[in-house]
């Protein structure tokens, strides 16, 4: 009977081992997934905020002189607010996007949390 109980033991602690080791694996693979996404994010969009800028201020430069006779003041004046307006519209945005993230690791806790439970009615099983 005793080896019955030592082999029952030492199963319940392989099959909890490889579980815990599956749990790592995807947490470490979340983990990766999210840092990449992060690099992406912040390569593409400091590429296109450094792009589009120097885009915005060729087109005030070529408007200015463009009308540097007529209205080159309301031109300059237009271009002023426009830049700030736009910079207020991605400041805003970007506080949005900062607010509404993702809870880090959620397969994860999600997983964990389905074992738990699993486990909680394995043990009301064994109470009975």
């Amino acid at each position: 009977m005793s080896r019955g109980l030592f082999a029952s033991l030492r199963g319940l602690l392989n099959t909890a081992i490889g579980l815990l080791a599956t749990r790592l694996e995807l947490l470490a693979t979340e983990f990766e997934e999210e840092k990449l996404r992060l690099l992406g994010l912040v390569g593409y969009g400091a590429a296109a905020m450094l792009l589009l800028g120097t885009g915005m201020v060729f087109l005030a430069l070529f408007l200015t002189v463009l009308f540097w006779e007529s209205n080159r003041l309301l031109v300059l004046g237009i271009f002023t607010a426009v830049f700030l307006v736009s910079g207020g519209i991605a400041l805003f945005m970007a506080w949005r996007c900062a607010q509404a993230q993702e809870r880090l690791f959620s397969s994860s806790l999600a997983e964990l949390a389905e074992d738990r439970a699993a486990l909680a009615g394995l043990k009301d099983r064994a109470s009975r």
